[in-house]
């Protein structure tokens, strides 16, 4: 049974934006199904995680011990309080450029106001059968120790892609191939 796969934007963000219907549509071709929701992520107000949690409900009986997800940004940091609220464990968690409270964070207000950086990295840990994590050393909104301490939180190695930036459009990731195929092991039957 292919995985179901959803993938998480970040601050600002949108389904349509960066890597994400590249991935898509890739995933898709795998016979995976994919969901990019749209979460409320307005200009200068900081997004609001229950808001997240109200979009996140209309899929919930989707999310099973076969769903993978993948979150950029701050879409990263929402993966986790999803994890932390999970009665069962999904397939794999991917977190790309994600901030978790290792300074220097640009948005580090508006993240913090988000969700604070507290997280039950015990309970995490059990959430997911395999975690995936990506960091660079020039992405200008979060620094590369996030990706470091999320990496060693997890036990997993740190997936370090020197100057992508923030992974993003404006970095030139419109298509994240790097990802594609760690992640077509895990999708196979």
């Amino acid at each position: 049974m292919e995985p179901n796969i959803f993938i998480f934007h970040g601050t600002e963000g949108y389904p349509g934006e960066n890597w994400f219907p590249w991935m898509k549509e890739k995933l898709e071709a795998e016979g995976c199904k994919v969901v990019v929701p749209q979460f409320p992520s307005p200009p200068v107000v900081p997004a609001k995680i229950y808001e997240w949690f109200d979009v996140l409900k209309k899929y919930e009986n989707e999310i099973t011990e076969n769903t993978i997800l993948i979150g950029h940004s701050l879409g990263g940091l929402f993966v986790l309080r999803v994890l932390e609220k999970l009665n069962h464990p999904v397939h794999t968690a991917v977190f790309v450029g994600a901030p978790i409270g290792v300074r220097p964070i640009l948005n580090w207000d508006r993240d913090s106001a988000f969700c604070g950086f507290d997280f039950k990295w015990d309970n995490i840990k059990n959430k997911a059968k395999n975690f995936i994590v990506y960091q660079s050393d020039t992405d200008p909104y979060v620094g590369l120790g996030n990706g470091e301490k999320l990496a060693k939180e997890l036990g997993v190695e740190l997936t370090f892609i020197p100057n992508a930036g923030h992974f993003n459009k404006k970095a030139g990731y419109t298509e994240f191939p790097h990802l594609l195929e760690k992640l077509k092991p895990l999708i196979e039957k």
